[in-house]
């Protein structure tokens, strides 16, 4: 997740921000005769460094969202198809049907094109379920065409440009622009996983390419010795400052001890593996290895469960762009993890891996949008995302493809962060999009005890308190604050009809009236009970080669909760869509393992690091990491901003949820 991934660079924020939605903060408005605000000035542009203007000849590459044709009725089909009991529970629309109800219609697209050709815009792509047009021109074009003014800001230690003045279409189509995407380049999507810590590590994995050409691997980072083939094996000869006794962490758990924890093994015996469902997975970029890799890594960690080649695809852009800028080889291990943790909790399913053209929003946006208006899989797993406030202006785009899908019957999954409720990492307590969204299942991080039997030990929330041996002794000597699952309550979303009830008041109208809080559930994250990998890695002689390391982050809960979601599927005998009113209808049942476990911190483990990474020739150090150490968020009996409803208690789970179809 993204507090692992200092190296890289940030969020992308499109700016697209929603008339029809009501976008937070925007309502509709003029800035000038005969015109509609679609876009305001980014709240960061106050406090920023201004360098100075755009140039006129840069070239400017646009998404223009268009508005749904009925948003209010779209609303209601998600709900009805997704909500048990309703008349409509299950009766999905084809993507054919939902571009007929819903999509503008080629009329509208044709007057949208026509105002922008004619005000100098070249128009690349619009999709089938037209939900954007995508353009190019130079600045100058935009700024005139959009009636805005482009800048130069220096912001944590890029030169991005943002609008400096709000953005603005004609009343001639503003009924029909939802917004535009593209315009502020302060912040690109980062993999949401883990990534090594140590600064030679990290200097080495933040230099950028030389070619526009997708890179080599990342340079190899192999975790260092003592560690646990289970939870608690091995015991660590350091002083004790927790309840229980300080254990090595696990070198890595397998996808066996991941079944047998969550208790899938028994189903998956007897050929209840996710066969006939498709997961797809997006992430910006494409490893040429993965396929490779995954079917190695199966080999080696999972013989029994082979990943087979009719089991793997991609769809891929045909040419990839901001390789340097979105560090490209970082999302290689993002991929790796993605593939290898699905196939780990389905391994009969058929995975699809959609890379986006970069790690701009707008691409992975586009990505996701491909999946969901061509009916190419049941269950969409997205390991990234950005704050709430970052997010914002992506709004209108991500939550029409989160409309489409759920009345489609299509699972979309996102990362719940990395950061807690970001406070320490952005200054201000705030939950993470697109997970804010109400029409995705926001899946948060815990930390798992794997028995030697591979059985359910326990599970804490994920938030690591850290603290280094020196000398002896720890340092601090009260574990600080690392990361932990993203949670919290939202500041913009209303609360959903599905959380009331079941979402405690005191989380709901933290700031006021009744929001959306996420996670809705949780699954393994924690690196230090992470998940062992295998991927293909820069050597220091150049060479590359396949090795495994242990890795973690809520990119890791995402999409080991798509693989339990794609086994549900195949019980229930179809896709069960939009999950979260079931999640919700099913809170408090055996259908889910309550994690809780108070605000105490009583186990930790152990983890060792080489200094550089890769060997011992610089020596290593030795960390304690906490469990439960979870910030300003925390978990309690029932519903808790950590670990949402809870983690999937394996057939019952399986079971509870087929029940309503």
């Amino acid at each position: 997740m993204r507090a692992l991934t200092k190296s890289q660079a940030g969020l992308a924020v499109s700016g697209c921000v929603a008339l029809t939605l009501a976008a937070p903060g925007l309502a509709e408005a003029s800035n000038g005769p005969g015109r509609h605000v679609v876009q305001a000035t980014p709240a960061w542009t106050a406090t920023a460094h201004h360098v100075g203007a755009v140039s006129s000849g840069t070239a400017q590459h646009l998404s223009v969202v268009l508005a749904l044709r009925d948003a209010a009725g779209a609303e209601a089909l998600a709900d009805a198809v997704s909500t048990p009991g309703n008349a409509q529970y299950g009766r999905y629309l084809t993507p054919a049907q939902w571009r007929a109800r819903f999509a503008p219609t080629d009329a509208q697209v044709k007057t949208v094109r026509d105002w922008l050709t004619s005000n100098g815009f070249h128009v690349v792509e619009t999709p089938a379920n037209h939900r954007y047009i995508e353009v190019t021109a130079p600045a100058s074009v935009t700024e005139k065409a959009l009636a805005t003014r482009l800048g130069v800001f220096t912001k944590g230690g890029r030169t991005v440009q943002a609008p400096e003045t709000s953005v603005s279409v004609p009343d001639s189509v503003s009924s029909l622009v939802a917004g535009v995407t593209g315009l502020d380049t302060s912040a690109m999507a980062t993999p949401l996983r883990s990534v090594p810590e140590t600064t030679k590590q990290l200097a080495a994995a933040a230099r950028p390419s030389s070619s526009t050409a997708l890179p080599p691997p990342d340079p190899v980072f192999r975790n260092a010795g003592p560690c646990s083939a289970y939870y608690g094996q091995k015991k660590a000869p350091v002083p004790q400052i927790l309840k229980d006794p300080l254990t090595y962490a696990p070198c890595g758990y397998r996808p066996g001890q991941i079944r047998g924890a969550y208790g899938l093994d028994a189903s998956q015996s007897q050929g209840v593996d996710g066969r006939g469902v498709t997961v797809a997975i997006v992430d910006a970029y494409a490893s040429k290895w993965i396929y490779s890799d995954a079917a190695t890594y199966a080999k080696r960690n999972d013989p029994s469960h082979p990943l087979r080649s009719y089991q793997f695809s991609q769809n891929l852009p045909a040419s990839y762009s901001h390789v340097d800028e979105c560090g490209a080889s970082g999302w290689y291990g993002e991929e790796t993890l993605d593939v290898e943790a699905v196939h780990a909790t389905a391994p009969g399913a058929h995975i699809l891996y959609v890379g986006g053209e970069s790690c701009y929003d707008t691409d992975l946006d586009q990505a996701v949008n491909t999946v969901v208006d061509n009916g190419l899989a049941q269950v969409v797993t997205n390991s990234y995302g950005e704050t709430e406030a970052e997010g914002a202006g992506s709004y209108a785009f991500t939550h029409q493809t989160a409309l489409q899908a759920a009345a489609q019957g299509i699972s979309l999954l996102f990362s719940s962060g990395d950061d807690g409720d970001e406070i320490a990492a952005s200054g201000k307590r705030q939950v993470d999009a697109p997970a804010n969204d109400a029409k995705v299942t926001a899946v948060g991080g815990t930390s798992l005890a794997v028995t030697k039997s591979d059985g359910y030990g326990f599970e804490q929330g994920w938030g690591t308190g850290k603290s280094t041996l020196v000398n002896g002794a720890w340092s601090p000597a009260a574990p600080a604050y690392l990361y932990g699952g993203g949670g919290g309550t939202s500041r913009v979303i209303p609360q959903p009809a599905y959380q009331k009830g079941v979402v405690p008041n005191g989380i709901a109208t933290r700031f006021g009236a009744p929001k959306r809080a996420v996670p809705d559930v949780a699954m393994l994250g924690d690196p230090s009970t992470g998940l062992l990998v295998g991927q293909s890695q820069t050597f220091p002689n150049g060479t590359i080669k396949y090795s495994e390391y242990r890795i973690g982050g809520t990119s890791l809960s995402s999409p080991l909760f798509a693989g339990v979601v794609a086994v549900a599927d195949q019980v229930n005998g179809g896709s069960l869509g939009f999950l979260n009113p079931t999640l919700y209808k099913l809170a408090g049942t055996s259908a889910f393992r309550d994690v809780n476990h108070g605000r105490k911190v009583t186990d930790g483990v152990v983890r060792v690091d080489y200094v550089n990474g890769f060997d011992g020739s610089d020596g290593t150090v030795a960390s304690l990491r906490t469990f439960n150490q979870t910030g300003t968020i925390w978990t309690r009996k029932g519903y808790d901003d950590v670990t949402g409803v809870g983690s999937p208690n394996g057939v019952s789970f399986l079971t509870a949820m087929a029940r309503g179809h």
